[in-house]
């Protein structure tokens, strides 16, 4: 099969799979502020997405994604590195109109992934998998607010985040632009779109996520609203 075999087919996998990743974390960035004005529709939300067949059923799919994101994102490194050969060695200087975000996707890779098993840690077992397995903490794995209190009081937690994010940033700015070039939507008016376009929501999105770590960090008690009253994060 041509996508699995071919060089070009791998990149369509890995420029799929990749846009289809930074759908979820755009959804997963709207979801998370939700927390900052409401406790209690943030964890409607958690209750929605929690353990049942298709919650289930979409964490798998998303699982999936990431696996085959990072296996491919590893074989066309290599392949790359494989193909240059000695040549590698030989040129020292960059080129200055690569990005470099370009030329450490993989490192920024890894920081990624080693980002997301932390988070997982924190969120998604503490909260999906405890649910299912029936494992009792001190907060329960449906309040996924005072879920969110409990890791971002922790300033190490909040530091390494933001670190996480910055990385994902940097990963999105070359990543959506690079995988819509990969599918041929990319043109030479579009290119400079494109990145223009990836910068801007790759900052959206990761600024959903930076805010409210940090809203957490400095000011738990003001967030999530007041019996039943929507109290602003800066307030």
């Amino acid at each position: 099969m041509w996508l699995c075999n071919s060089s070009i087919g791998r990149k369509v996998i890995m420029s799929v799979t990749g846009l289809a990743l930074v759908l979820f974390l755009t959804f997963h960035g709207c979801m998370n502020v939700v927390a900052l004005f409401s406790a209690e529709a943030y964890n409607q939300i958690c209750e929605l997405l929690g353990s049942n067949w298709y919650a289930l059923a979409a964490t798998c799919a998303l699982g999936a994604l990431v696996v085959i994101h990072i296996i491919y994102a590893f074989i066309l490194t290599f392949q790359n590195q494989k193909a240059r050969g000695n040549n590698k060695y030989a040129i020292t200087d960059k080129p200055g109109k690569v990005e470099w975000a370009s030329q450490n996707m993989l490192v920024l890779g890894i920081i990624v992934v080693l980002g997301l098993l932390l988070h997982l840690f924190n969120f998604w077992y503490n909260m999906m998998f405890a649910e299912l397995a029936e494992i009792q903490n001190n907060i329960s794995p449906t309040d996924g607010f005072e879920w969110i209190k409990a890791t971002f009081a922790n300033p190490i937690y909040v530091v390494i985040y933001l670190i996480w994010l910055v990385a994902i940033w940097f990963h999105l700015t070359h990543g959506i632009w690079s995988g819509f070039q990969t599918l041929g939507w990319s043109g030479h008016v579009w290119f400079c779109r494109w990145k223009m376009i990836g910068q801007i929501w790759a900052t959206i999105v990761m600024a959903m996520f930076a805010i409210v770590a940090i809203a957490f960090a400095v000011c738990p008690d003001c967030l999530g609203g007041c019996e039943g009253k929507v109290v602003p994060f800066w307030m």
